[in-house]
């Protein structure tokens, strides 16, 4: 694995406080606050290691409360609701400096066979055709006005290699365009030994649908978002639910559309593919999405 995966699985590897009580470390992120899909991850990996072995996250629903503070650990509690004979419940409250600052409930299951159908895959060119961040980010060097925005995207998103399929929103600022972005992304390394393990690849997953899900919020209104300061905004709640299995470190398409946004909010739905064209993953997140005074 690259230095930078293995930091973000150290991030995701919780210490153990008492029993159902967690701490995880906590970092900047691009903006000054904790990432918000950071807590969800280390959320979920609380939650998944009080359920009984054999069982897998389905779901999960979740709300961002306050602004996590990248100076102070995180504490994690998990409230063990219900244990029944195929499906496990957990709620996680995520504290920071004795106050909630996020709240997930997720369900577990024991794998069986049922029905099966699904939307096809989209569209989208394979991702060895795409710039990698590296490649892309200095072709729009002046639209950042000598910032350090893209110093702190590769640091960032540097355990992950992740590709747009299409012009990001700051880099399409004042053009409008239809509400949809898809990108691909995979870690950055491969994930072997003891570490491929279903629930990582799953929380990788939950960590990485927070980076660019309301992207298409932005498209539908020519806005480049924080990078260029036309736009402020912050995840309120998340939601996931995981549908087939899949590998964090193979391909996975993530096609996400914004079907409206109002009242200082958008909503972005998202949906993940396999290579092979497997819908794994369906997601759903609102967000402040508010333009500053002025520019309105």
């Amino acid at each position: 694995m690259s230095n930078e995966l293995t930091s973000l699985v150290d991030l995701l590897d919780l210490e153990r406080v008492e029993q159902d009580i967690y701490r995880g470390d906590s970092r900047e992120a691009v903006v000054p606050r904790v990432f918000g899909g950071q807590v969800a991850a280390q959320a979920l990996v609380a939650a998944c290691r009080t359920v009984p072995e054999g069982r897998l996250p389905h779901s999960l629903h979740s709300y961002f409360l306050r602004p996590g503070d990248p100076g102070a650990p995180i504490v994690y509690t998990v409230d063990r609701i219900r244990d029944g004979r195929s499906f496990t419940t957990r709620r996680v409250v995520a504290v920071q400096h004795g106050q909630p600052i996020f709240h997930l409930s997720s369900s577990f299951q024991t794998y069986e066979e049922g029905l099966e159908h699904q939307e096809p895959m989209p569209e989208a060119p394979d991702p060895e055709t795409l710039p990698t961040a590296a490649d892309m980010l200095p072709r729009y060097a002046e639209l950042f006005r000598g910032s350090d925005v893209p110093q702190r995207l590769m640091k960032a998103r540097a355990a992950v290699d992740l590709r747009y399929v299409r012009e990001p929103p700051f880099a399409s600022a004042g053009e409008p365009r239809e509400p949809r972005s898809q990108v691909w992304f995979r870690t950055n390394g491969k994930l072997d030994g003891a570490l491929d393990d279903p629930t990582l690849h799953i929380c990788l997953a939950t960590y990485v649908s927070d980076m660019t899900l309301l992207d298409s919020v932005l498209l539908a209104h020519g806005r480049g978002g924080w990078a260029v300061g036309d736009v402020v905004g912050a995840s309120l709640d998340h939601a996931m639910w995981f549908h087939r299995p899949f590998r964090a470190d193979e391909w996975l398409l993530y096609d996400q559309v914004s079907p409206t946004s109002q009242g200082g909010r958008g909503l972005g739905s998202g949906r993940i593919y396999t290579r092979d064209g497997r819908l794994a993953v369906s997601v759903i997140q609102e967000g402040v999405v508010r333009v500053p005074r002025g520019q309105d």
